[in-house]
């Protein structure tokens, strides 16, 4: 199977996630956060991470701003940035995190 979208369907305030490419060079992880769930801000002091929103909108927290991005929306989180999502919205967010070079 070529197309590796996961078929995630969190309850509010839940977040499930799917590893889609585990390599060892990259990790891309899909993230779906239900109504009210939230991704704890954290950091990668290695790697760059990027978010790719693909379904709904998520409100992305980088560092001491935060901005609601739509998808399809993109969001670079350098090397040690703080970073850390979450759904305000009435409906199921999605999105992936990439994360490379592995640390």
């Amino acid at each position: 199977m070529l197309d590796r979208y996961p078929d995630l369907d969190p309850d509010a305030d839940e977040v499930l996630t799917e590893e889609l490419a585990v390599s060892d060079d990259v990790l891309v992880k899909a993230f779906a956060l239900g109504p009210g769930a939230e991704l704890d801000p954290h950091e990668h002091g290695d790697s760059t991470n990027v978010f790719h929103v693909l379904d709904g909108e998520v409100v992305v927290v980088q560092g001491d701003a935060e901005a609601v991005v739509d998808a399809p929306g993109v969001v670079v989180h350098e090397r040690g940035e703080v970073h850390g999502a979450r759904n305000e919205s009435d409906d199921v967010a999605v999105f992936t995190a990439s994360l490379c070079p592995l640390p």
